[in-house]
């Protein structure tokens, strides 16, 4: 769906949901803020019983200009645009309309409309609108207030950029063009004290592990940046290196997730949190995610109380830490009995020379689904892209003596180019102009196996961040290099390599 989509329509509302945070105001805007410029009758509204009192937001509507209106009642228009909702939904009124369109990040909860754009792997509804936004050729950096709205918007959904883990996501947040007076004046009009004394019973009453140091503790219906607050506190505390801060709401259970040591991404720790009854994410220190209530009850039958939920939480937990593998490849010597060796396939991957992009030295964030990958430029540095856009780096000699190089042009397949950014400059680059095409000589020789249980492998590139292995994904480690271990997901092993 394509935001053009809407102009063939006179009379258009956009539509956020009941009681809206600031990620709904943004994006409603972003949209409504779209549909103005090109000349079209459109109305932003929310419905509800109450109208916004939450301070920052009203502060929020007022100093941004939020056109918005509280409605009770509406005359059909032609389109209703929902938006940060999904129509039918018991969070949003159901107004009467020709036409219903729906924009917005979370879970698809029941029939769409045609006319729909949900993307739940993002972590706001404002990089939906950002990104509908791009494709209409609309930089949202041209409007101040709008760049600062959606900025806000992505802010507060992700708790404070916490739960972030998509690309697109972290484009915005590193993109915008907004104004950081408002912003800080928004996030310091966001706690009550009402919040405080939330804040203040949930770390009075926790449950903590001794032997994997970690704790878990349950807040009162709050704000999810008040979660947030919690978790960061409690990391403050000398025995705890990992944490779970969590509040039951009625259609869910929303978790902070924080971690102070380089064996557990918080990001990660959430995503096995949340694995098969909910979505979590996030950074290396800071995640996030939400437990549906109704997948939680299919692990919980009938109506969970709150001690059960604690019982499930600590229970998965204790899972994560119960069966993994840590592997440091600098140090680790592999075991090959029992692995298999294997050649890789001639398939066309691309790979950039990055000193034809970045100076010798610089050091560079290249961008990807996978993740963030630190790393210093250097001339025989290259970035090789896999045949599902998965990026990695290898070191010129092993690329001579294992790939040839092809004279054909490089076309990229995957769902999101990889971007390198100069951490120092904070300069934005995508590889995909640069890179060009190669194939495997079939001198690439690895040892592998199938993986029975999780694994985390600190590579030789990279001794702060692990890879993760989970059952069904490949450990392997190259036959010329017995220190270049390295986890290869499931989907792409049997793509790329085959039987010796």
């Amino acid at each position: 769906m394509k935001l053009s989509d809407f102009l063939k329509y006179d009379s258009i509302v956009v539509q956020c949901h009941d009681n809206p945070d600031a990620d709904a105001l943004a994006s409603g805007y972003g949209v409504y803020f779209y549909l103005k410029a090109q000349g079209k009758k459109v109305h932003f509204v929310y419905g509800g019983r109450s109208p916004i009192q939450k301070s920052n937001l009203v502060l929020m509507v007022s100093e941004l200009n939020l056109p918005i209106e509280h409605a009770d009642m509406l005359e059909a228009p032609e389109l209703l645009v929902t938006v940060d909702c999904q129509y039918g939904q018991g969070n949003v009124t159901k107004f009467d309309a020709g036409q219903v369109a729906v924009i917005d990040h979370h879970q698809i909860s029941g029939p769409l409309p045609p006319l729909s754009e949900v993307r739940s792997n993002l972590g706001a509804c404002a990089t939906v609108v950002r990104e509908l936004l791009r494709q209409e050729g609309m930089d949202v950096n041209a409007d101040r207030g709008l760049a600062t709205a959606l900025y806000y918007g992505l802010l507060t959904d992700t708790n404070n950029f916490t739960e972030i883990s998509h690309p697109l996501d972290k484009d915005l947040r590193d993109d915008a063009v907004f104004d950081r007076s408002l912003i800080l004046r928004f996030r310091n009009a966001n706690l009550s004290l009402r919040e405080l004394e939330i804040a203040g019973a949930a770390l009075m009453n926790y449950h903590y592990h001794e032997e994997y140091r970690y704790a878990v503790a349950m807040a009162e219906p709050c704000d999810p940046n008040i979660l947030g607050m919690i978790s960061d506190l409690m990391l403050e505390v000398d025995a705890v290196d990992t944490c779970l801060v969590y509040s039951v709401l009625p259609f869910g259970v929303k978790i902070s997730v924080r971690s102070c040591v380089k064996e557990v991404k918080a990001s990660e720790l959430a995503a096995f949190i949340t694995e098969g009854v909910g979505s979590g994410g996030g950074h290396l220190e800071k995640a996030g995610g939400l437990l549906q209530m109704e997948l939680l009850e299919k692990e919980i039958p009938g109506n969970p109380p709150e001690e059960d939920i604690q019982e499930f939480l600590v229970r998965r937990m204790d899972d994560y830490f119960d069966d993994i593998q840590i592997i440091h490849a600098k140090e680790y010597n592999m075991d090959i009995a029992g692995m298999t060796a294997y050649k890789k396939r001639k398939v066309p991957l691309g790979y950039v020379e990055a000193d034809q992009i970045f100076p010798t030295g610089a050091q560079i964030c290249i961008r990807t689904l996978e993740g963030d990958l630190d790393v210093r430029i250097h001339k025989d540095l290259l970035v090789m892209i896999g045949i599902q856009g998965e990026v990695y780096p290898n070191d010129r000699a092993k690329f001579e003596r294992s790939y040839n190089r092809l004279d054909t042009p490089y076309v990229f397949s995957g769902e999101y180019a990889p971007v390198v950014r100069d951490v120092l400059e904070g300069k934005n680059v995508s590889l995909i102009p640069y890179a060009k095409t190669c194939v495997s000589s079939g001198e690439v020789h690895i040892y592998a196996k199938e993986l029975n249980h999780r694994v985390k492998v600190f590579t030789a590139w990279d001794e702060e961040k692990y890879m993760l292995g989970k059952e069904g994904d490949y450990l392997a480690v190259r036959v010329d290099d017995p220190h270049d271990i390295y986890v290869i997901e499931r989907r792409i092993f049997h793509k790329t390599y085959e039987r010796m």
